[in-house]
C-alpha cells in the first residue's frame, strides 16, 4: 500500500495501515483519519458528543506508520498518538510528552541572558538555554546541564517560573529562574549570546511561543 507521508501535508493525520485502523477502537474522543495517496479512506467519528478531527502524524512519528507488534510481528492495535497494543502476545507501549527543562539566567546587573539558536527549530531566533531531561537526572539538574552545554556557564537554579504545554506539541517545558555564575559563551547551539535589559528584550525575534510566555511570566512575578 502506498501511504502518503503525513508530514508533507498540513492536513495530514495519523498514517496507519487501513486494516489496523479498522480494528482499532476510538477512546476518549480520539478519532482517526487514514490517508492513502492523499485521499482520506476513513473519516473522523464523533465520540461522546465531541471529536478530534485531525491529529498531525508528527505528534508521534514512532506510531505514524505502525502496523505490527514489535515483539511478535502480528497485527497490532494502534491508538494514535498514545499507544500500541498487541492482542496476540499482550505487548503494550504507551507514549507521553517529553519533559524539557529550561532556565532564564539573570546576571549581577539584572539582565536576562538569552542565546540565538544555531539549529532548527528556531534557528537564528532568541531563547533561553534548555533541553530534554535525561533519564537519571532531575529537571533542575537538566536545566543546569543545558546551561553548561549551550552557554559554557554555570547557573544557580531558583524558583519555578512555569510549566508550558499544548495538546499539539510533543513536549512539556518546565522553566526556572536562575542566577548566572559566570559569563556566557557562544557554542554551536548558541551562535550569539547577549544579556538584555528588560526594556531591550527581542520580543519580535523569539524562537517559540513558550519562550515569550515564560519570559513574560518571569517578569511579572
Amino acid at each position: 500500500m502506498d501511504v502518503h507521508a503525513a508530514g508533507d501535508d498540513p492536513d495530514a493525520v495519523a498514517v496507519l495501515d487501513a486494516g489496523v485502523g479498522a480494528r482499532a477502537r476510538d477512546r476518549g474522543g480520539l478519532c482517526r483519519q487514514l490517508i492513502v495517496r492523499d485521499h482520506p479512506v476513513a473519516e473522523p467519528h464523533p465520540h461522546g458528543g465531541r471529536s478530534i478531527a485531525r491529529v498531525d502524524a508528527s505528534l508521534n512519528p514512532a506510531l505514524a506508520e505502525a502496523r505490527f507488534c514489535p515483539r511478535c510481528g502480528q497485527s497490532a492495535e494502534v491508538e494514535f498518538p498514545q499507544r500500541i497494543t498487541c492482542p496476540h502476545c499482550g505487548y503494550a507501549a504507551y507514549y507521553n510528552p517529553k519533559p524539557v527543562a529550561g532556565a532564564i539566567p539573570v546576571d549581577d546587573e539584572g539582565r536576562l541572558i538569552l542565546l540565538r539558536r544555531g539549529f532548527e527549530p528556531g534557528r537564528g531566533l532568541w531563547t533561553f538555554p534548555g533541553g530534554f531531561v535525561d533519564l537519571g537526572e532531575s529537571v533542575e539538574e537538566a536545566a543546569r546541564r543545558e546551561a553548561v552545554e549551550e552557554l559554557g556557564m554555570g547557573i544557580d537554579v531558583g524558583g519555578l517560573v512555569g510549566v508550558y504545554s499544548r495538546a499539539e506539541d510533543r513536549v512539556v517545558l518546565i522553566v526556572y529562574r536562575a542566577r548566572a555564575l559566570g559569563p556566557p559563551h557562544t557554542s554551536p547551539e548558541a551562535i550569539e549570546v547577549r544579556a538584555f535589559a528588560v526594556d531591550q528584550l527581542p520580543w519580535d525575534e523569539l524562537a517559540f511561543w513558550s519562550t515569550e510566555l515564560a519570559l513574560r511570566d518571569a517578569l511579572s512575578r
